[in-house]
């Protein structure tokens, strides 16, 4: 296991160097694009530094990335930036002026934020890998499947989001909420089903007990993963609806300017308050989405984004596949919610054709929370921001085709990683299941290719296109 752990950090940190070299020289190879993103100003005289900096790993901080930046050096000053939230940009601002304090002399703050938004980003990305190897573990049974999905994660199809200066940590965490509910429902069903028939008064005590507990760690649990994303709209309602701000004399003249000259709304005590605020729950974050980026129910539903679906159509068609894949194999064990015991189990795993790790009962509620994740982007979100949005918010992808790769190709998957720490003609990269799949790519199923040449070509392709401000997940 610790052999495992060790070939996932160095294949998690290769992939973090080699997608921060890709960037430099596709940046530098490709002109940019001009796109009407928004850019914030630039209010700080660059030195050498800085610019050889901005040459080395601006490619990082594209679209979304400026906002982000922008915040974590001057705060919440327009209204649209209320769609990013704080914790990413407040851990920037720490790193840049307490890590890389040293560096104050050499680089502005723009500079230090856009370095520590990579180092920060690569740093949990490797921990990303770490934690997803233990949790596959814990959940699958399953080592070789668990240490295959961790490798397939540091070939994500979002990999230019994870060294970006963006925060994949997005307000869909709210729906981890779902898991502490479900956690305590199979709590209480495990108590019913092992429970005595008779029932006593001390059993009757003991039920109510265990329901009045679990209402309680579910409430409380819900109030602590909801409570943050609350006070940041009521920080937002105190920094628009009830300003005590006098732009001309607390925001900068040329973010001002730029405010004017694009249309952006400050906080302006002088001025009426936005129309959300008059609304019945005035929440900033949706107004936003609803206003700036036409985020709603089947909006993107429009012929010229037919691009945009097809860019999407992988992940859509794997997170489709995985939730079916596990339905078929027990339906009734899924309409009853998981919370029964599997009667088709010992058949199930008696037919290696039809069961492995991924069908395990601990797996169904990752499948719920994906396939939720999936039908909510599909019916809300501009599509191609799935990749990213499943990529950084469950397993399953991961899980799900590393499934597919032990079962079109269980033989070259046989050999034990942990015997195989030595390099191979990659380089850098060591011998492990997914650079020996790799090394043979004429020699395998077309399942394999497609899976496969879909992780490389969008960590390749993320790369080509984000970094130099074209369109990309």
């Amino acid at each position: 296991m610790a052999s495992d752990l060790q070939l996932v950090v160095h294949f998690a940190i290769c992939s973090r160097i080699l997608s921060i070299l890709f960037q430099m020289v596709f940046n530098y190879v490709i002109p940019d694009h001009r796109a009407d993103a928004f850019q914030a100003p630039q209010l700080r005289n660059l030195s050498i530094s800085d610019e050889v900096l901005e040459i080395l790993l601006s490619g990082f901080s594209r679209w979304d990335a400026q906002h982000f930046l922008f915040i974590a050096e001057f705060g919440y000053i327009y209204e649209h930036n209320f769609a990013f939230l704080p914790l990413f940009p407040v851990c920037l601002r720490v790193v840049a002026d307490l890590v890389l304090s040293p560096l104050q002399r050499f680089l502005n703050l723009h500079s230090r934020l856009l370095l520590a938004a990579v180092l920060l980003n690569a740093v949990i990305f490797v921990l990303s890998a770490v934690v997803l190897y233990h949790l596959g573990v814990v959940v699958l049974r399953d080592r070789r499947l668990a240490f295959l999905s961790s490798l397939l994660f540091c070939l994500t199809p979002a990999n230019v989001f994870m060294s970006a200066a963006y925060s994949e940590i997005r307000s869909n965490g709210i729906v981890n909420a779902g898991f502490l509910l479900y956690s305590q429902l199979r709590v209480c069903s495990l108590y019913v089903r092992h429970k005595t028939k008779v029932m006593e008064k001390d059993s009757y005590r003991s039920w109510l007990n265990l329901i009045l507990r679990s209402v309680l760690l579910v409430a409380a649990g819900t109030a602590m993963i909801v409570l943050p994303f609350v006070l940041f709209q009521y920080y937002g309602y105190l920094t628009f609806c009830k300003s005590t701000v006098n732009p001309a004399l607390d925001i900068p003249q040329r973010l001002l300017q730029l405010a004017g000259n694009k249309g952006y709304r400050v906080p302006d005590k002088e001025t009426d308050p936005p129309v959300w605020c008059h609304r019945q729950y005035p929440i900033i974050y949706s107004y936003i989405q609803d206003t700036y980026w036409n985020v709603g129910f089947l909006r993107y539903y429009q012929l010229r984004q037919l691009p945009n679906f097809l860019l999407a159509f992988p992940v859509v068609a794997l997170g489709m596949w995985a939730a079916w894949q596990y339905v078929i194999i027990d339906p009734w064990y899924c309409v009853q919610l998981g919370l029964t015991r599997r009667k088709l189990l010992e058949k199930i795993e008696q037919d290696s054709k039809l069961y492995s790790s991924f069908h395990t009962d601990r797996v169904f509620v990752y499948v719920v929370h994906a396939t939720l994740l999936l039908v909510f982007g599909i019916c809300f979100m501009h599509i191609q921001v799935l990749t990213r949005f499943l990529a950084s918010s469950s397993p399953i992808l991961y899980w799900f085709s590393a499934h597919l790769l032990q079962k079109v190709e269980p033989g070259h998957l046989a050999q034990d990683s942990a015997t195989s720490i030595y390099c191979n003609k990659f380089g850098i990269f060591p011998r492990n299941q997914l650079t020996t799949l790799l090394q043979d790519w004429s020699g395998y199923s077309l399942t394999a290719r497609c899976i496969l040449g879909y992780f490389l070509l969008y960590w390749l392709l993320g790369l080509v296109l984000h970094c130099n401000f074209l369109p990309w997940t």
